[in-house]
């Protein structure tokens, strides 16, 4: 059999077929033969065999056409190959946070796209491995436990075609691992939507790549749990509840009081107070004063960030690197940020809060001593409920009572770091007193007289002024009495 033995006839035309021109050759021994619809595509068909035979090109014994013209099968992607270069592309952009996430939701979803094979490892190795091995550039070279590397052998003959995503049913069941955790019980409705959206854009990367027509995603039925968006009111503190949280701050970690008053008097985001710096502050001796944001130090890990500590320092949540954010602070809080430079000063690099050991202030250092004054302000009764039980809800009992006390969202919303729409979104609802001005204005429509009655009354954004004063159930120290 010679690759090079090539003959080539003439264009046979044939009026019983539907492709009546047919272009015939023999090739390494081989009669060959293919039609067409019309004489001019067979011509120039037939013209690029007598080329390729003149140029004495080698002809492939199976398709009798020559090598040159046989285009190799494009290699088959798989999901986990897929997953791996999306967040190699992602990783340098992304905050530490957004990489945990991405590695989390890509963990959750890869298990769920690979074929039967036998010895499927647990889901909690399989989990183990992609999220703190294969999802995270910065640890992929590093040696894996025995445990991990089956683990991660196993999924690479396991894991699906990119392509295979077409069919729905792979889709769904993808789509669905995503709403249960390791341990069999249902994710919480936050947690699927973050996670669906990853799946969605590493679909929508494979579709870019030409891997797929369309995102499949998009094309499902498929309901995710709904998310609730709103701050439950039950944790929103008065100020007399979060005078007396402080007050016991005061008494357990005096150095920290200027921390948390920071998260409710100027609605700071943790992260935000740890980087606040004394150059940050304008503190006049009375009267108003401002503090001026110019970043943020979260806490996620040294597995994720790129300086390889636990903290790396961002801008503004939400906002372009360089962004500033100005907030205007109350003499409360103006006093106890002037106390708190007297008697505590700076770290060195100008840091207003810091660690036991002059580090960064750490969650768990603020987080332990939270609970503690927490109970003791509250009481047993009142701590067993959700009121305050966070730090962060600082900020929420703020922001709230900020949208009560001026109906302004726009000037909150810049001042929080917030847009309007979410603003509104998350605590409208729990502005005091606006279910009474809705009822009334409901009683007035429905009796038009008594709205004479009710004329004279004051309305503001808290409600009525005429409302009565219910204290707050809590125990008040001696010296905030």
């Amino acid at each position: 059999m010679n690759a090079f033995d090539v003959r080539i006839y003439t264009i046979r035309r044939r009026k019983d077929r539907r492709r009546p021109y047919e272009v015939r050759w023999q090739a390494a021994g081989r009669a060959r033969s293919k039609s067409f619809n019309t004489r001019a595509l067979a011509d120039s068909y037939r013209a690029e065999l007598v080329r390729a035979a003149r140029q004495g090109l080698e002809f492939d014994p199976a398709t009798g056409e020559p090598v040159l013209w046989t285009e190799p099968a494009p290699p088959v992607t798989t999901w986990l190959e897929h997953a791996v270069a999306y967040a190699d592309i992602k990783w340098p952009r992304l905050a530490p946070h957004s990489r945990a996430s991405l590695a989390d939701a890509l963990a959750t979803v890869t298990p769920a796209l690979t074929g039967p094979a036998a010895g499927r490892p647990s889901a909690r190795t399989l989990r183990a491995a992609l999220y703190g091995h294969v999802f995270n550039p910065q640890r992929r070279a590093e040696p894996i436990d025995a445990t991990g590397a089956r683990a991660l052998g196993w999924l690479a003959q396991a894991s699906l075609p990119v392509r295979k995503l077409s069919e729905p049913q792979v889709v769904r069941g993808a789509l669905d691992a995503l709403t249960v955790r390791l341990d069999g019980s249902r994710a919480a409705a936050a947690t699927v939507a973050r996670k669906r959206a990853v799946f969605h854009e590493v679909l929508g990367y494979a579709v870019e790549l030409g891997l797929l027509p369309a995102n499949p995603v998009n094309q499902m039925r498929w309901t995710a749990p709904r998310a609730a968006t709103v701050v439950n009111p039950q944790v929103v503190a008065s100020p007399a509840q979060v005078r007396a949280l402080l007050a016991e701050v005061a008494g357990l970690r005096p150095e920290l009081t200027a921390f948390f008053a920071c998260l409710y008097y100027a609605a700071l985001r943790p992260e935000e107070a740890v980087a606040l710096r004394g150059a940050d502050l304008m503190l006049p001796p009375h009267g108003r004063g401002k503090l001026t944001l110019t970043g943020a130090c979260p806490r996620t890990g040294s597995a994720w960030t790129s300086t390889g500590t636990p903290y790396e320092p961002r801008g503004l949540k939400h906002r372009p690197d360089g962004t500033v954010r100005v907030v205007p602070v109350p003499p409360v809080l103006v006093g106890l940020l002037r106390q708190h430079l007297r008697e505590y000063g700076t770290a060195a690099d100008g840091r207003l809060f810091r660690g036991a050991r002059g580090g960064m202030l750490s969650e768990s250092t603020y987080g332990r001593i939270w609970p503690a004054a927490r109970d003791i302000a509250l009481g047993p009764e009142l701590a067993a409920t959700p009121l305050a039980r966070r730090p962060y809800d600082l900020r929420h009992a703020a922001l709230s009572l900020w949208l009560n006390a001026t109906g302004a969202p726009a000037e909150i919303a810049a001042r929080a770091g917030n847009s309007v729409h979410v603003l509104e979104d998350v605590y409208a609802h729990c502005v005091d007193g606006r279910d009474e001005v809705i009822s009334r204005q409901i009683e007035d429509a429905l009796d038009p007289d008594s709205s004479a009655r009710h004329r004279s009354r004051c309305v503001t954004a808290s409600g009525y002024t005429h409302r009565r004063h219910r204290p707050d159930p809590v125990r008040l120290p001696a010296s905030l009495r």
